[in-house]
C-alpha cells in the first residue's frame, strides 16, 4: 500500500479532461468504463462517450452509478433505434459508426471545447484507429486502448504484417515466425487468423488487424492486462510501441478497494436473474459449485450445448449454468429436472462479478473471452476453458484446460491437480490486486500516462 505522502502526491488537483471511447459493445463498454473510473480516481475529469443507443439500453442514467465524477455524453453511430442489430450488415455498420460517428465525434469534442472545458487526451478503442485523426485535429492527446491479452495482440499484429504463413501448418505444429510468444500452434490462434479470409467475417477480419493503422501515431498503446500476467508478450510490445499494462479492469471492490462505491459494471445489455442466482449461492457450500456462462455473443451448437449439459451432470455437483435466449432451445429434453436433482439451475444472464466472488464457485467454465478470464484471475476462481471463436482459443491455451467438461471440473475440484490448481488460482488473484493497489505496476502505468498525457496541451510530455 502507498504511504500517506504518496496518496497526497497523487490525490492533486484535476490538472486534465480525459474523454474515453468504446466500442459499443458490453465487452469493450464496460472495460474502458473501469479504466474511466480509476482514471477520476486521480482527480481528472472525464467523459464517457457512448452512442446513443446503447446508453439508451441502460435503465438509469450511467453517472447514477458512479462516486466517481465520470460524465456520459452521447454520439451518433447512424443507427440511434436500435444499434448495430439494425444495420443491414456488419461493415455497414462499421463504414456508419465512422463516417457519423466520426463527425458526431468532432461535433462533441468542439462541444466541451467551447464549454470551457477542453479535452486533453482521448482514449480510444482499438477497433475504432479513425478516432486516433479525429483527435488529433482537435488538439487532443492520444491513446489507444486494446481489451484484448498482449498475446492476442500480438498474434494479430504479426497477422497484420504478414508474417502468418498460409497455408497455416496442420494441428500439433508450431506456427513459425511469431516474436515475442510462445509456442503456439495452428488450433490456438485467434479464430479469424486461422485463413487469409475468414468467410463471413470479412469485416470483422478487417477490424482486427486496422488496430494497429497508425498506431505508431498515438502517444501510447494501453492494454488491458498487468505485467506480471504477460510479461514476455508486454516486452515485446513495448519493443515496438510505447505500451503500457493498465489491468484489470475489473471493478475496484474486487481489488484494491480504492475506488469508493466502485462494485459493478455499468453496463448490462441483457436483464439479470438475481433473485434466482442469490437463491443457488445461498444454497451451494463454499467452494463446491460450478458457474457456467460463455458471454454476450458467442452461440453455441446443440453438440456443445449436449456436451456440456451432460459434462455438468455428470459432474455431480451443483452448478449456475448461463443460457441466453439463442441457446435455450438446444437444452437436452428434461435437462431442467435432471438439473435440480443435482442442486443446478439454468438463467438468461446473471452479475458474474457477484457469482464469482461469492465464495460459492470452486470451478468457472468459460468460453476464455478476455473479459471473463481477468474476472476468473482477479477472483481467484479456477477455470475450464471452452473457447468457441476470437480471440478465446489462444486465451485458452494460457489456460490449460480445453473441453472434456466433466473430467476438467472433477480435476480442478477433486483430482490430484485440484490443490495446486487452487493454489495457483490464490496467487494469480494476489498478484491482480498488487498490480492495480497504489505503487503496482499498472497503477504506476496508469500515474506515467496521466501525468504525461492528461494536461492542458502545452503541459504535455512524451512517454
Amino acid at each position: 500500500m502507498a504511504s500517506t505522502a504518496q496518496e497526497k502526491k497523487l490525490n492533486v488537483a484535476c490538472s486534465g479532461h480525459a474523454l474515453v471511447f468504446p466500442y459499443p459493445s458490453q465487452g469493450h463498454v464496460n472495460p474502458m468504463i473501469q479504466f474511466a473510473k480509476r482514471i477520476a480516481s486521480h482527480n481528472h475529469r472525464v467523459t464517457v462517450a457512448l452512442t446513443r443507443f446503447v446508453a439508451s439500453t441502460v435503465p438509469a442514467p450511467l453517472e447514477t452509478t458512479f462516486s466517481s465524477p465520470v460524465s456520459i455524453a452521447t454520439i451518433s453511430d447512424g443507427f440511434d433505434e436500435g444499434g448495430f442489430s439494425a444495420a443491414p450488415s456488419p461493415s455497414a455498420y462499421l463504414a456508419s459508426l465512422e463516417s457519423v460517428g466520426g463527425a458526431s465525434l468532432v461535433d462533441l469534442l468542439r462541444s466541451l471545447a467551447d464549454r470551457g472545458d477542453p479535452v486533453s487526451v482521448v482514449v480510444y478503442d482499438s477497433f475504432l484507429p479513425w478516432a486516433l485523426h479525429v483527435a488529433r485535429q482537435n488538439g487532443a492527446a492520444v491513446a489507444a486502448f486494446f481489451s484484448q491479452s498482449a498475446a492476442v495482440n500480438a498474434v494479430y499484429y504479426h497477422a497484420r504484417e504478414g508474417r502468418l504463413r498460409y497455408p497455416l501448418p496442420e494441428d500439433g505444429a508450431a506456427v513459425e515466425g511469431l516474436p515475442g510468444l510462445p509456442r503456439l500452434e495452428s488450433d490456438e490462434l485467434p479464430s479469424l487468423v486461422k485463413v487469409q479470409t475468414a468467410p463471413g467475417y470479412a469485416a470483422f477480419s478487417e477490424m482486427l488487424l486496422n488496430q494497429f493503422k497508425d498506431l505508431d501515431k498515438a502517444d501510447v498503446m494501453l492494454v488491458n492486462t498487468f505485467n506480471e500476467l504477460e510479461p514476455q508478450e508486454m516486452d515485446w510490445l513495448t519493443s515496438v510501441y510505447v505500451a503500457r499494462a493498465i489491468g484489470p479492469t475489473v471493478p475496484s471492490a474486487y481489488l484494491d478497494d480504492r475506488i469508493p462505491g466502485d462494485n459493478t459494471y455499468a453496463l448490462n445489455l441483457f436483464p439479470l436473474e438475481s433473485s434466482a442466482c442469490k437463491a443457488w449461492i445461498s444454497a451451494v457450500p463454499v467452494g463446491s459449485g460450478v458457474y457456467a456462462s460463455f458471454g454476450s455473443l458467442a452461440e453455441l451448437s446443440a453438440e456443445q450445448i449436449t456436451e456440456l449439459a451432460h459434462g455438468l451432470l455428470a459432474a455431480h455437483r451443483p452448478f449456475l449454468w448461463v443460457v441466453r435466449d439463442p441457446d435455450a432451445g438446444k437444452l437436452p429434453p428434461g435437462f431442467s429436472a435432471d438439473a435440480e436433482r443435482t442442486g443446478g439451475i439454468v438463467v438468461r444472464w446473471a452479475s458474474q462479478m457477484e457469482v464469482l466472488s461469492s465464495g460459492a464457485v470452486g470451478c468457472f467454465v468459460t468460453h476464455c473471452g478476455w473479459n471473463s478470464t481477468m474476472e476468473g484471475l482477479a477472483l481467484g476462481v479456477p477455470m475450464v476453458g471452452m473457447p468457441q471463436w476470437t480471440d478465446q482459443p489462444t486465451d485458452a491455451k494460457y489456460l490449460e484446460d480445453v473441453w472434456e467438461v466433466e473430467r476438467c471440473i472433477r480435476e480442478v475440484m477433486e483430482g490430484e491437480r485440484s490443490s495446486q490448481i487452487r493454489r495457483r488460482a490464490a496467487e494469480w488473484r494476489e498478484a491482480s490486486r498488487r498490480a492495480v493497489d497504489a505503487g503496482g505496476s499498472s497503477d504506476r502505468n496508469v500515474v506515467e500516462f496521466l501525468e504525461r498525457c492528461c494536461k492542458p496541451a502545452g503541459g504535455r510530455k512524451e512517454l
